[in-house]
């Protein structure tokens, strides 16, 4: 990892920086797809999967026996971790749910809002060498708490843990299709898949694109994405075995993902380099996780706040905070997306099983986007009821403030009700 010791605050910005993509040449690749989609339905899709998967698909739908048949090609201790994990996440994101208040904001008039779940929503899993069944418990879950009424998911992947998870989850009807093809088919909905009004789930930079371009003509999305990241600020305190680990997690996503250390220690930064060389070596996805941690950073600063004021620049995806007084930095960090407090509370706790959701905003937009949950997967309908009472307390500063703005009708709708109560 490429050490710098002690840059300038002038420096910040662009050492931060992420990769810039060529984003316009991706969008002119992925546009002839959705419009495809969009006029030609199955056909296009049927050709898409030919050209670039190598496969033909007569029927999209997997059946109900092959996802039934996939609980019997696990092992019953994957099913035991898939099933206790689906419990955490369960438990966690029910307590976001929000019975309505009603609110009277002056005598007469009551106000309250009341959540209800997106009727039809729809999960992308990519295919590749890591069969993201993890994901599928992390849509699944918040959008089955929330109430949506239909939940698709598409994904070029058939492996069982993924069929698996989504039955667990409830999800209504799986399609074998990948790419920018299926969020295509899912935006406009074709004669075999129906129309969704989100979309959800992590791809690569096609999927990525397609989601942003649809976003333009109104299709909802959960978020921008880009390449996973973690930031890891660490002091004397933290074990550089334990953040080394986290580190190559991290990296083992694929050779684009961002790894970022923070610290005041020289001693601490040289032993965790020491034991990123020393597990790397040890690791399946070496050569992956070997082009990321080229490409990462670690980098000294004076103090704590300085380390603190940089984090809240750089605004990580994940944040593992590996200090003596966590709690306390915790709650001076405004830019993140998922916060990992001490040395026993690895980030791949909550990628799988602690209850906290992994899709979470990446490339810096934690400063201003959440990760998913429930309320991912509602839209918030506000009520109003206003009584006799309550129309003559509140009328005349709505007849004044409608006459100001030049509002005739708006006006009168008051005055009418007003003047049948007084006469």
């Amino acid at each position: 990892m490429n050490i710098i010791s002690f840059p300038q605050r002038s420096e910040w910005k662009n050492l931060l920086a992420r990769p810039v993509k060529e984003m316009a040449e991706i969008e002119q690749k992925v546009l002839p797809i959705l419009q495809k989609v969009k006029h030609e339905g199955d056909s296009a899709l049927k050709e898409f999967a030919l050209k670039f998967d190598k496969v033909e698909l007569n029927n999209f739908q997997v059946s109900q026996q092959e996802i039934d048949a996939a609980e019997g090609l696990l092992s019953f201790e994957l099913k035991e971790a898939i099933g206790q994990a689906y419990n955490n996440i369960y438990t966690f994101h029910q307590s976001q749910k929000q019975s309505p208040e009603v609110i009277e904001t002056m005598a007469g008039v009551k106000c309250w809002r009341k959540s209800v779940g997106i009727q039809k929503v729809g999960f992308y899993i990519p295919g590749g060498t890591a069969p993201l069944f993890s994901t599928v418990l992390m849509l699944g879950v918040p959008a089955q708490i929330a109430g949506c009424e239909e939940r698709i998911l598409c994904s070029p992947s058939n492996h069982p843990a993924i069929y698996y998870a989504a039955k667990l989850v409830g999800i209504t009807k799986v399609y074998r299709i990948g790419g920018a093809q299926a969020i295509a088919a899912m935006a406009y909905g074709t004669e075999s898949i129906p129309q969704v009004y989100k979309i959800f789930g992590p791809g690569n930079q096609y999927v990525t694109a397609a989601k942003q371009l649809l976003s333009k003509e109104g299709v909802a999305i959960d978020m921008p994405a880009g390449p996973s990241e973690v930031a890891v600020m660490a002091d004397d305190f933290a074990i550089p075995s334990f953040v080394a680990s986290d580190l190559l997690s991290q990296a083992e996503h694929g050779a684009d993902s961002q790894v970022l250390l923070v610290s005041t220690s020289k001693k601490f930064v040289s032993a965790v380099n020491l034991a990123v060389s020393g597990q790397l070596n040890r690791l399946p996805r070496k050569d992956l996780a070997s082009k990321a941690i080229e490409n990462s950073k670690i980098i000294l600063l004076d103090n704590e706040q300085d380390c603190i004021d940089l984090i809240n620049e750089y605004a990580p995806e994940h944040l593992i905070l590996a200090v003596e007084n966590y709690n306390e930095v915790g709650e001076k960090i405004i830019n993140a997306g998922s916060i990992f407090l001490g040395n026993y509370t690895p980030e791949s706790c909550g990628d799988y099983a602690s209850g906290t959701n992994h899709t979470l905003p990446t490339n810096g937009y934690a400063r201003a986007y959440s990760g998913v949950s429930v309320d991912s997967f509602v839209k918030k309908i506000t009520f109003q009821e206003i009584s006799k009472e309550g129309i003559l307390n509140i009328g005349r500063t709505v007849e004044l403030m409608a006459e100001a703005e030049s509002l005739e009708a708006h006006k009168r709708a008051v005055s009418l009700r007003m003047e049948s109560l007084t006469n």
